[in-house]
């Protein structure tokens, strides 16, 4: 059970939206692109200036970017936008994007660069392990219990709490050795299910 698992409720939020941007000539690709692109800017912006009270700007990003990804996801599959270039952009924006938002928490005070480093690389590998399902003849894998949706739930929160409190620094460490062992976790459980999925 993961944050996923409340996709089709988020969607069906979002759903008003689409006929307009259809209608504005907004294509699934640029969507994808713009989720990226903007997700490079925040990465950069809180790089540049890593202060908690800057942190504060992720937690509604974040939510914004979900809901870049899902209107993308929606545009290629009801207006019949589908094709092979926005599958390639969707999992490269995917991991890009992770790793500009999250990249940043190591450059905090009191904050752990290893730690943050392993997260993202395991991040990352989630999502690789994730399309190898279909690579192997199954679905594409979203299972947990940290997919992208619970990564940016708990980051967003960890912002917002550090952002508001910064004493909260001291618990960063903590926090993504543990998030790094839930992406282990991950990983075997998608490589898991892909190879059950295929046979």
């Amino acid at each position: 059970m993961t944050l996923y698992d409340l996709k089709p409720r988020f969607q069906s939020l979002l759903r008003p939206l689409l006929s307009a941007l259809f209608n504005a000539g907004i294509t699934a690709n640029q969507v994808t692109l713009l989720a990226m692109a903007a997700s490079l800017a925040v990465g950069i912006r809180l790089a540049w200036t890593p202060t908690p009270a800057y942190f504060l700007i992720l937690p509604g990003f974040l939510l914004l970017r979900m809901a870049l990804n899902a209107i993308d996801g929606m545009l290629a599959r009801e207006f019949r936008q589908q094709s092979r270039l926005g599958a390639l952009l969707n999992e490269v924006g995917d991991v890009v994007s992770d790793a500009a938002l999250y990249l940043p928490f190591a450059l905090l005070p009191q904050a752990g660069v290893l730690p943050v480093l392993l997260f993202v690389l395991l991040a990352g590998m989630t999502e690789f392990i994730g399309v190898l399902g279909q690579t192997l003849g199954g679905p594409r894998r979203y299972d947990g219990p940290l997919g992208k949706s619970d990564r940016a739930f708990v980051l967003g929160s960890y912002a917002l709490l550090v952002g508001s409190y910064p004493a909260a620094l001291a618990w960063g460490n903590g926090l993504f050795w543990l998030l790094a062992g839930l992406s282990v976790l991950t990983c075997i459980h998608r490589g898991r299910k892909a190879l059950v999925a295929a046979a």
